[in-house]
């Protein structure tokens, strides 16, 4: 039989802990997506003063006659856009392409359409920004329920980290069975200052303002 002291100086030995760096293991990547899922990120505060500041501003109309609810309206605009300066919101085809709806503008001629439809016996619907990045395509739609829409149709390239220059190439007044064309017109670009799954914040060459959601539908023309 072995000397005891043997014993317990090999079970010293065998179960001896492993250097301090050698304990330190990075997680998992499928871990880390697993832990980002469960755990999203905080919407900044701003976001819910901005959707409950606009909220009953009628996408904008109402603004029009109230320069403070403006005002505080841009200062929650400015506070999403400082949440994280200079972040890419462009490059992400995905999350960037789609079908925006309006919430809330300051863009006079969407407005003005919006405003003097009644004039024509009709209503304004949906007012959609519709982005195709692989396409390199933009539609700006104003929809008159139930088959007629102002159709504005572009052309777009991608400017890291936040720009989208455009340059409109047809405009046209559609029904069920017509269409009435337009002379093509404008071009600039528009940087999107916010960007989540939710909703997506512009301000454009004018200066002027956008907050669109994502739609629950797709717009196809």
């Amino acid at each position: 039989m072995a000397p005891l002291l043997s014993q317990t100086h090999t079970a010293a030995q065998t179960f001896s802990p492993l250097p301090r760096g050698s304990r330190r293991l990075a997680p998992a990547p499928h871990a880390v997506g697993f832990l980002r899922a469960l755990f999203p990120p905080r919407p900044p505060p701003a976001k819910a003063d901005l959707l409950r500041l606009i909220a009953d501003q009628s996408r904008g109309l109402e603004t029009q006659s109230d320069p403070s609810r403006l005002a505080d309206i841009v200062s929650c605009i400015d506070a999403l856009a400082a949440s994280a300066p200079g972040a890419d919101t462009v490059s992400d085809a995905d999350k960037l392409s789609g079908t925006w709806r309006l919430l809330w503008t300051t863009e006079q001629e969407q407005l003005f359409i919006v405003r003097n439809a009644p004039t024509f016996r009709t209503a304004a619907g949906d007012v959609l920004q519709v982005i195709d990045v692989p396409g390199g395509s933009l539609n700006n739609v104003i929809t008159f329920p139930p088959s007629g829409a102002f159709v504005v149709n572009g052309t777009i390239e991608i400017q890291p980290p936040q720009r989208v220059n455009f340059r409109f190439t047809r405009a046209m007044l559609k029904g069920g069975n017509w269409e009435v064309p337009f002379p093509p017109f404008g071009k600039g670009w528009f940087d999107t200052v916010y960007l989540d799954d939710e909703i997506r914040v512009a301000k454009d060459i004018r200066g002027d303002y956008l907050v669109v959601e994502r739609a629950p539908y797709s717009w196809n023309g």
